[in-house]
């Protein structure tokens, strides 16, 4: 019996190598200071650290972000199924989402709660779901990637990363995903099983 309607596979997404050479290749633009290259940057931080979807990472503000708590965290409040939910991230990304909210300021972008996090400089309003893929592939070109990945390869990283570094909780990992059922996550275990075979020899 058929349980998912979708699979995933080793091309949905990134080694750990990979998404390092990634991050890096982004942060090398940024020393341009650039300003598509800093956005860059910071969308594929935003995406390995969160694991968000691109529709969620569009609608974002700057005002969704708790980072003053002791686990600094972000609101999506326009998830799929219009579900809201609250996403907890490391410290890593609390201090690059400081750092970038701070460049914004320094250039004239506003900061307010309900301004946008992503601006685009055409419209005055939010980076489209369009433009951010756009961001992804610039990165991913130049890192010297396969065409077929997209920026929702991201988000399959980031399951993965978690779902290992959690000693495969998958209640958490379907909660930081927005996933309504438990046997969506189940399919990110299931392309994890040689990470659980080793970890099972090694008891």
């Amino acid at each position: 019996m058929k349980t998912h309607s979708w699979e995933l596979d080793p091309t949905k997404f990134l080694s750990r190598e990979d998404a390092d050479r990634l991050q890096k290749v982004a942060e090398e633009q940024v020393k341009f200071k650039d300003k598509v290259a800093i956005r860059d940057c910071f969308i594929i931080h935003l995406g390995l650290a969160s694991g968000l979807r691109v529709m969620e990472i569009a609608a974002l503000n700057c005002g969704d972000f708790s980072l003053e708590e002791s686990i600094p965290s972000l609101i999506v409040t326009s998830g799929k199924g219009k579900k809201w939910r609250r996403v907890f991230f490391n410290e890593t990304f609390r201090k690059q989402c400081k750092e970038f909210l701070a460049w914004k300021q320094y250039i004239g972008e506003s900061t307010e709660p309900d301004k946008p996090l992503l601006l685009s400089s055409s419209t005055g309003g939010h980076l489209t779901t369009r433009a951010i893929q756009k961001a992804f592939k610039r990165c991913a070109k130049r890192t010297g990637l396969q065409q077929h990945y997209s920026i929702h390869c991201l988000r399959h990283t980031y399951a993965c990363f978690l779902l290992k570094a959690s000693n495969w909780n998958l209640r958490l990992v379907q909660k930081q995903l927005g996933h309504s059922k438990i046997t969506t996550t189940q399919i990110y275990a299931d392309v994890m099983m040689p990470e659980i075979k080793k970890a099972l020899d090694r008891l």
